[in-house]
């Protein structure tokens, strides 16, 4: 356990503190210009936070993920819990607990860092300038990422804000702190936005449970977002070639990239193929029940013999 205090904290620390060799060389830590955070990150923070104990009022822990060749874009994929204890005076960490688990982790996903931690709440604690200052030490040569969130939802929504330290005033102090914001965007993969898509049918379901769509639903859902798609940028098109809208030559470039990894089809020969895959799909689907049926009873033929 770990007394993360002003003068613990100079002397305990085995790396030297990372504004204070950056002070030193005349170099500051790489900072961050962007930030994406994945769903998972957010649903383990507050099992975190819902599995606390009733004598903490919030908890700690750490952002893993990956950073761009220059270090200025962040991606938090996943995290770990801290155990922690605070008081009036100081607040003590559990490092070894920090460093056990971070080893393990990197023997399954050897790629993901330390970039930062998160902590829970809906705002800043008076010893994140100190948890920060050791987050620092373990993401140098960048800047460590912080990831407030207020689980209790004191605003009627899950807040989140995304921060960077910097460091303030001539010498170099863990308390020399000032956090500024960060701009930030949740990013997930199409698999899990359909879990996610899941969870919000739940939420507005009258008791909460929401059920599985099958196949052939989520196969009409994604044709009708596909179709709506299309529309827009149709629409968008019509728009600048009749001189309603500014091109934009991002969006330009975008579409035409597109356009190119698109193969050339007739429409009968896709047509055709569309069926065809549809087909094996429903006889893959007509398979697999007839499997099913068959090991039931099969299963209970035994039991009757």
């Amino acid at each position: 356990m770990l007394n993360l205090n002003l003068p613990t904290l100079a002397s305990n620390s085995s790396k030297p503190a990372a504004s204070a060799s950056a002070a030193a060389s005349g170099t500051t830590a790489v900072s961050t210009q962007q930030c994406y955070i994945h769903p998972v990150v957010l649903f383990s923070i507050l099992d975190h936070y819902l599995r606390r104990s009733q004598s903490q009022e919030r908890v700690i822990g750490t952002l893993l993920g990956v950073r761009s060749d220059d270090g200025r874009v962040v991606e938090i994929r996943s995290c770990f819990a801290v155990p922690h204890f605070e008081t009036d005076d100081e607040i003590q960490v559990d490092m070894e607990h920090h460093s056990s688990v971070f080893a393990l982790h990197k023997r399954a996903n050897a790629r993901e860092q330390i970039v930062g931690w998160y902590a829970t709440g809906a705002k800043l604690s008076k010893y994140a300038a100190l948890i920060q200052e050791f987050y620092a030490q373990e993401a140098a040569p960048f800047n460590a990422v912080h990831v407030v969130v207020d689980a209790e939802m004191a605003g009627g929504e899950l807040g989140i804000q995304c921060l960077q330290g910097a460091p303030v005033g001539v010498e170099a102090h863990a308390e020399n702190c000032l956090f500024l914001p960060l701009p930030y965007e949740l990013q997930y993969p199409d698999a899990e936005l359909a879990a996610l898509q899941v969870a919000a049918d739940s939420a507005e379901a009258p008791e909460g449970v929401a059920t599985l769509v099958s196949d052939m639903e989520q196969l009409e859902r994604t044709i009708e977002e596909l179709r709506a798609m299309l529309a827009r940028v149709s629409a968008y098109v019509h728009d600048v070639c009749a001189g309603r809208t500014a091109a934009n030559g991002v969006v330009g470039k975008y579409l035409m990239d597109m356009l190119a990894v698109v193969p050339r089809v007739d429409a009968k020969q896709f047509s055709a193929l569309f069926q065809s895959h549809l087909q094996d799909i429903l006889m893959v689907a007509y398979l697999t029940n007839l499997t099913r049926a068959q090991l039931n009873i099969a299963d209970r033929l035994q039991r009757i013999a």
